[in-house]
């Protein structure tokens, strides 16, 4: 089955998902996709040899051109891992079931509009939460608003920094996040 990672920034956990599924033969990361063309993403998956694109926000809202992206490369499945933008209702309807977000809180905690990267993690300390966590949920038309798959929870400290915050968070992104996604892909297909 062809998989697209949706990327906007640096691309460790695309890199992570490339890597785990290198092997796989049942999965082919077929693309990476970027709403921005300096996201360091692109370059990993590029070093990774897997086939990139990129689609600015006006062109990524046109039907006819994300579509007759995704399937030119045949894609089954798209997994978000880290991108910015809200996903058009058209593209929600015709994954539905089949793309899956990953979100750096405990959802639906410091979830929604404006909450991603850094200022989740300014939020969590902010609230003074003693956890924080990483979700994965399916996506719909409601910003973090998908059925919840997966959760894992690391315990905070009232020392712990927005950037130690975030870094216990990654660590738990890096861990989990590929095992979820081949979970849901034998679940799916």
């Amino acid at each position: 089955m062809n998989v697209a990672i949706f990327v906007s920034g640096s691309g460790s956990n695309c890199e992570n998902i490339i890597r785990h599924f290198e092997n796989d033969p049942n999965v082919n990361i077929s693309l990476v996709l970027s709403n921005r063309a300096d996201a360091y993403a692109l370059t990993r998956a590029k070093n990774l040899e897997v086939e990139t694109a990129v689609l600015p926000k006006a062109i990524f809202n046109e039907p006819v051109i994300l579509m007759g992206l995704l399937e030119s490369y045949h894609i089954d499945f798209i997994v978000l891992a880290g991108f910015l933008l809200m996903i058009p209702d058209f593209l929600v309807k015709a994954y539905e079931g089949r793309m899956i977000n990953l979100h750096p809180a405990l959802l639906p905690k410091f979830g929604g509009k404006g909450m991603f990267g850094h200022h989740v993690h300014e939020a969590v300390k902010a609230a003074g939460e003693t956890e924080t966590g990483m979700t994965v949920h399916w996506v719909s038309n409601v910003c973090d608003g998908g059925e919840i798959i997966a959760q894992f929870k690391t315990a905070l400290s009232p020392d712990d920094t927005p950037d130690d915050i975030a870094e216990k968070e990654h660590q738990l992104e890096m861990q989990h996040f590929p095992q979820v996604i081949e979970q849901v892909l034998k679940e799916t297909f």
